[in-house]
């Protein structure tokens, strides 16, 4: 059995990459658990000086990865690039941070419980499984490892099954550094022994990222183990511009939050929420904008949007214009598969849409934006919240009472006032309803994986 890196650009297969059998998983898991168990013994100092190291080996690399990002799935090659530079900043963060982030906390007044000290600390798990996807192949696993290392924990990482170069490049990158054998190690295996994976006792949490189906199935499997697990799903993210707002940096923000990465993001605007009173501005200003993009070979520094990184990614998000496109809806610039080879689906802007149209309720996982009229701030609120999603959101406004409540009201984990959504390892992320639980990145993501642990003394 093997997994295969496709190019999405041509639909050729580049390299053929052996799974991982029984044994070796097996293998692997023991190699972590014994790294696990040394890396707690292990000073913040030490693991920091190896965590520097490892951003070094990605910046020195960051052309060469980026390149092999883009053949895996198909983003243009300056943002392949920048995700590479992105998460070595993000592995020096932690190096620099995490002692701060899990120091003891000591309880001002211990009398008060009848002890002469009492305090909190943070102590690591142990091996901890991440279950990645492809759409940001560095960025992704990089916000789970430089954390869970740097608390102590051992990693083992199932990508998704059409980045296997990336998956082998995490399989050495930290013993390069200069971590013990076996700290991070890739299980190059299918999603369907992910199941005996996370039964293992060795394996004490789990992180996923991925579709709602995925975390589904992993919280089960988490639940019926007693695991702790965190899990980032799918987003529908509304982008809310009201009559207050500078309009043509809002429709210039719109466009490349909803194309970045071939608009294949959680977090990316793809429900546009527009008051009638500036609709028909901002509409003529952000049909002008995508129809100006370049879609071609990611590879090409001109390129605006590449393709979708598979075959059924791009024929899902077909299936969701089509319907859309039966049930009434316009098409204002798009709608269709251009010609030639390769998984391309050109940027799309679909308006009129209803309650009966899939797109109204499903993610849209490619350059494909949905246009809708509000009558009224009220209105718009509804439109945003009327999805089982609560990932994140942006609202443009420059009227402050304004801001704060849609800031109160908006069902989700984040709201962007006057900006498009981005990752920061400053900042904690994660969503609420469907788009999962838990938080990534800051000093909440490094604690999600650490027993916190109460210390009483007489």
């Amino acid at each position: 059995m093997t997994l295969a890196t496709i190019n999405p650009t041509t639909g050729a297969t580049e390299v053929l990459v052996k799974r991982h059998d029984r044994v070796e998983t097996l293998e692997r898991i023991d190699e972590a658990d014994v790294a696990a168990r040394k890396l707690r013994s292990t000073t913040f100092e030490q693991r920091a000086r190896w965590m520097h190291a490892a951003a070094d080996i990605l910046t020195d690399q960051a052309e060469g990865l980026g390149e092999l990002i883009t053949v895996e799935m198909g983003k243009p090659i300056q943002q392949s690039v920048a995700e590479v530079h992105k998460s070595a900043k993000a592995m020096r963060f932690y190096a620099d941070h995490a002692e701060e982030f899990l120091a003891e906390v000591p309880l001002e007044d211990p009398a008060v419980v009848g002890a002469s000290r009492a305090w909190t600390c943070y102590e690591s798990l142990g091996v901890v499984l991440a279950v990645m996807p492809w759409n940001y192949p560095i960025w992704q696993v990089v916000r789970f490892a430089a954390p869970a290392l740097m608390a102590g924990n051992a990693g083992l990482l199932k990508h998704a099954s059409n980045v296997p170069q990336a998956a082998l490049f995490f399989d050495t990158l930290f013993e390069r550094a200069g971590f013990p054998g076996g700290s991070f190690r890739t299980l190059l295996i299918g999603g369907s022994e992910v199941a005996d994976v996370l039964s293992d006792p060795r394996v004490k949490a789990v992180t996923l990222t991925g579709s709602e189906a995925a975390g589904r199935s992993v919280a089960s499997i988490a639940g019926d183990n007693i695991k702790k697990s965190v899990l980032e799903l799918g987003g529908s993210d509304p982008f809310i511009v009201m009559p207050s707002a500078d309009i043509a940096s809002a429709a210039v923000t719109a466009v490349r939050a909803r194309i970045s990465n071939n608009g294949q993001s959680c977090i990316a605007g793809k429900r546009f929420i527009v008051h009638t009173d500036v609709y028909e501005e901002f509409a003529e200003a952000f049909v002008a904008h995508m129809s100006a993009l370049v879609v071609g070979d990611p590879l090409d520094p001109s390129v605006d949007v590449g393709p979708l990184a598979t075959r059924g990614g791009r024929d899902d998000l077909m299936e969701l214009v089509d319907d859309a496109v039966a049930k009434g809806a316009e098409v204002l610039v798009g709608g269709y598969v251009p010609e030639g080879d390769g998984f391309f689906y050109a940027p799309t802007i679909l308006a009129g849409l209803d309650g009966s149209m899939r797109v109204v309720q499903e993610e849209t996982f490619g350059p494909v934006a949905s246009l809708y009229r509000a009558e009224s701030a009220e209105d718009a609120l509804r439109i945003a919240n009327q999805t089982s999603f609560g990932l994140s959101s942006s609202v443009w406004s420059t009227e402050p009472e304004e801001q704060s409540w849609f800031l109160r009201n908006l069902d989700a984990g984040a709201v962007f006032i006057n900006g498009m959504t981005v990752s920061y390892q400053e900042l904690p992320f994660g969503g609420i309803k469907r788009s999962g639980y838990g938080r990534e990145l800051a000093a909440d993501g490094i604690r999600e994986f650490c027993n916190l642990k109460t210390v009483w003394k007489a």
